[in-house]
């Protein structure tokens, strides 16, 4: 018997051939190719293809960190992301890939392939900035984040799902890794020497660490809907209307995908997490000498927020128990979500500088200019958790992020 703990290309097609669910999405006889594409650091990810050009995507969990065997890691979490991308799907099929298949004996997911899309990271990296791709998923956020609460869900069904969903160890690694590491000596911290000073300065800024604190307590209690839990531009699909050859009719798509951090949490952690890394993305912008771009890039935190908002607004009147839950309660949920998702977006922006696993945004710059940028995020954060009190307009928050951006970048 085959053995498929551990997936390979050479039993790829067994494993397919074995999975009735699959049956009618890939012809496991007529195996054209596989391929082994996983560049993270949890699982193995395999795209297939058949001779009559059907497709699938497994993703398997490890039982370790790739590049760190000796680190392990729950293979319980594939099971975790099921859970999310199921009922994601069934809030929003939109802006999801198709879950086709979980098997939990082998902890791998089957779902759609979406080569025909590029990660909205690299695009960014590459100066494409996709506009779009923030309304569609500040759309996303709310459809998922309105079904999957107490407002969308049965009481009951919202206390079994917090329960099908709990997901403590990789809730424990963004607790450690976003709230904790990144203002105290840690082996998983570096920085460029000229930026140590800027570390130090966020380790001793007294009223900072109390702000970390007190969303490192809100993450860790705040049970409000189903969220992805790692929504940066990395875990982001992108595709252009036309497609990016321009030769198709196909209208432009935007899918979230890697969803195994999520859990029952607070919903304005997800768009603090797209939020910290579209500063990143103008802090590229800028010490690249592309200050229209960086502009535009931070036009997009205004944008996630307004189709969020719009979104949830509109499903409003769909609420469950309106006996209490009066448009007082909508004004208020929704200027709490959006303090969270500033402070949560301040959490991210400084733990990618600090951290363990670094964005690309910043990393593949030259070292002269990832030493302002890396000093304009990390300001940038510190600023936004401090002022975001009373500051209502997320595009006013992303205007005085990129004149720290600016005010901080290396000379050119």
């Amino acid at each position: 018997m085959t053995d498929f703990t551990q997936l390979t290309a050479d039993t790829v097609a067994a494993y397919l051939a074995s999975r009735r669910a699959l049956a009618a999405v890939i012809d496991a006889d007529r195996i054209a190719s596989v391929r082994e594409v996983g560049d993270g650091n949890l699982n193995l990810v395999f795209i297939v293809e058949d001779a009559g050009g059907a497709s699938v995507v497994l993703k398997q969990s490890l039982p370790h960190v790739r590049t760190d065997p000796s680190w392990p890691m729950t293979r319980e979490r594939s099971a975790r992301e099921a859970t999310v991308l199921g009922e994601h799907q069934r809030a929003d099929a939109e802006h999801v890939p198709a879950l086709y298949d979980f098997d939990h004996e082998h902890y791998v997911l089957a779902i759609e392939n979406l080569s025909d899309h590029r990660v909205w990271r690299n695009e960014l990296n590459a100066g494409r900035v996709h506009e779009y791709a923030a309304d569609a998923i500040g759309a996303y956020v709310a459809r998922t984040a309105f079904a999957t609460s107490p407002l969308g869900l049965d009481p009951l069904e919202h206390k079994a799902l917090v329960a099908r969903a709990v997901n403590p160890e990789l809730a424990q690694i963004t607790e450690d890794l976003v709230f904790t590491e990144p203002y105290i000596d840690h082996p998983h911290n570096a920085v460029l020497p000229a930026n140590e000073p800027d570390v130090a300065a966020l380790r001793a800024d007294r009223a900072l660490r109390r702000e970390m604190g007190l969303a490192k307590f809100r993450f860790m209690t705040t049970a409000q809907s189903l969220i992805h839990g790692d929504l940066h531009t990395g875990s982001v699909f992108v595709r252009p209307a036309g497609g990016f050859e321009k030769a198709t009719d196909a209208p432009a798509s935007v899918r979230a995908f890697d969803s195994e951090f999520g859990f029952v949490g607070p919903t304005g952690f997800d768009l603090g997490a797209l939020w910290a890394n579209l500063i990143l993305a103008a802090a590229r912008a800028e010490a690249l000498g592309e200050p229209d771009r960086a502009e535009l890039v931070l036009s997009l935190p205004g944008r996630l927020w307004g189709a969020f908002e719009r979104e949830y607004r509109a499903l409003w009147p769909e609420r469950l128990d309106p006996r209490v839950w009066g448009d007082e309660v909508l004004e208020h949920l929704l200027a709490g979500i959006r303090d969270d998702a500033a402070v949560f977006a301040a959490a991210k922006a400084i733990r990618r500088i600090v951290g363990f696993a670094k964005a690309s945004d910043i990393e593949t710059l030259p070292p002269a200019e990832r030493e302002g940028a890396a000093r304009g995020v990390l300001q940038a954060g510190r600023s936004l958790a401090l002022t975001r009190h009373g500051i209502a307009d997320v595009e006013a928050l992303a205007a005085e992020s990129l004149a720290t951006l600016r005010a901080t970048g290396t000379p050119r």
